[in-house]
């Protein structure tokens, strides 16, 4: 299978070996910052699809910056095998770099609380067999990234299966090492489950066998001289972030959508990224142009909704790549609905409209994801769900919960007691996971778009263009906030 070499999530590694260069750090309120061990990889630190950096690690550590109302600097250069070494010299004030609570990090450091759990799993290529048991890697060549817990724990299994053998990777990242996987040059890679999860998104050949040792806690890691306050402070925002609901958010969204899509939706979308998107990627990036909505995103709804086809329908009656209905397109006035450039564009002003009417309360990136539910299922039924969650004490601002009320829609016990009736809001969740999904992927295969002329913002936002519509189409002109 041809596969493409990800764009924005190109890793540059050094060393980095602890120097005596290297400064010790002085206390936070002394150093005026909180600095950061991390390393570059798509389970803590990247470059996003526009541009910014994201991921668990780098959210919680900024986070955790700002409640000390410091700024915070990341030295994130550091391969894994260099945070633990760099944090005995105290070049920085903690790592937050996904280690696990290993008895090295328990005995020589000291540690958080847990933010996540982790578990080691053996991950395969699927052009051949996998393994079926850990008999069976002492005939496999196995790979490890230096210094992950995967290496450490399969030195403790060699005490019982002494036939066990492996390569520790230095350089790279484990996306690195699981690339080798997915091109054939190894035969098993064992690393964090979520990390498997995310790189399926790109190396769809690479698939797990079986999990190795019991899920354990992910910490953060301070010196073993640490102020005992730094450490309690940080306790205490973990605690916090689980009370309030961030914890759950922040894993929805890097690992909630991860396992919707199967081997063949992912090998589909890259096919049809090479061989179909070619002939709209103009469209999508003119409709970025005009809407300010990331082209690739664009591009992910409209594979959900078409798989590119210009001349798709359905036998609801909606039709084009969009997937547009008849009321939608006579509102954005699409004269021809089959025309895949009329069609691109007002499927961009559609969505943008509906980010728009959802309530303010609602911030990024659940406002896209709401935003991409209410593209299939209309905003008003998005809104019954929102006060379907505040009925059962959920947030109704936040995606993760929200998504728990959808299905209930469909459900006679619920949607008899909801504005807008009955709807289809299980299908509303696949839709908008999915879309996360290709998004991801897009997001890594294709640059961003660097266009030469931007409409100004005034002449981007919906309200320079909307008109009213019958409610039964769009819900309704103005929604007041979720009651219960």
């Amino acid at each position: 299978m041809r596969k493409l070499a990800p764009l924005s999530i190109v890793l540059v590694l050094g060393c980095d070996a602890p120097r005596a260069l290297d400064p010790r750090v002085a206390p936070v309120e002394q150093a005026g910052e909180l600095v950061v061990l991390t390393r570059l990889s798509p389970t803590t630190r990247y470059v996003n699809p526009t541009g910014q950096y994201s991921g668990m690690e780098n959210d919680l550590a900024v986070m955790f910056a700002k409640e000390l109302n410091v700024p915070v600097r990341f030295k994130d250069h550091v391969p894994l095998a260099g945070i633990l070494p760099k944090l005995r010299h105290q070049v920085a004030h903690l790592a937050a770099a996904g280690i696990a609570a290993s008895p090295e990090t328990r005995t020589d450091f000291v540690i958080s609380s847990e933010y996540q759990r982790t578990q080691q799993v053996v991950a395969f290529n699927s052009d051949g067999a996998g393994p079926k048991s850990i008999l069976d890697l002492t005939t496999k060549s196995v790979a490890v990234l230096k210094g992950s817990r995967a290496a450490s724990l399969l030195r403790e299994l060699r005490r019982l299966f002494p036939g066990l053998r492996w390569t520790e990777i230095e350089s790279g990242e484990v996306h690195d090492v699981l690339a080798k996987l997915a091109d054939g040059h190894v035969d098993v890679v064992v690393t964090d489950g979520h990390a498997v999860d995310v790189a399926r998104n790109f190396f769809p050949n690479v698939q797990r066998a079986f999990a190795l040792g019991a899920p354990e806690p992910l910490v953060w890691v301070f010196p073993k001289n640490v102020e005992p306050a730094l450490v309690e402070r940080a306790n205490q925002f973990f605690a916090r972030l689980k009370r309030d609901g961030t914890l759950n958010r922040l894993t929805d969204q890097y690992y909630g959508h991860l396992h919707r899509m199967e081997t063949l939706d992912i090998e589909n979308l890259i096919e049809k990224i090479q061989t179909v998107l070619p002939k709209f990627r103009a469209h999508f990036q003119r409709a970025e142009e005009i809407t300010g909505i990331d082209w690739r995103l664009l591009a992910a709804i409209g594979f959900q909704e078409s798989h590119w086809d210009p001349l798709a329908t359905s036998s609801t009656g909606v039709r084009g790549l969009m997937m547009l209905t008849e009321d939608t397109a006579d509102y954005l006035g699409v004269d021809d609905r089959l025309d895949a450039k009329q069609s691109i564009l007002a499927g961009a002003r559609f969505f943008l409209d509906l980010k728009e009417r959802i309530s303010d309360k609602v911030q990024e990136p659940d406002r896209t994801y709401m935003a991409l539910a209410a593209y299939n299922i209309g905003l008003g039924h998005l809104e019954d769900a929102r006060i379907q969650a505040r009925r059962l004490h959920l947030n109704p601002n936040l995606w993760v919960d929200v998504k728990k009320a959808l299905p209930m829609l469909a459900l006679p016990e619920h949607y008899v007691n909801l504005k807008y009736g009955f709807a289809r809001g299980g299908e509303a969740v696949i839709l908008t996971e999915n879309i996360r999904n290709y998004y991801d992927v897009l997001g890594r295969f294709q640059p961003p778009h660097e266009p030469g002329l931007q409409l100004p913002a005034s002449l981007r936002s919906p309200s320079s263009w909307r008109r009213n519509l019958p409610g039964a189409w769009y819900g309704v002109a103005e929604l007041p906030e979720p009651k219960s």
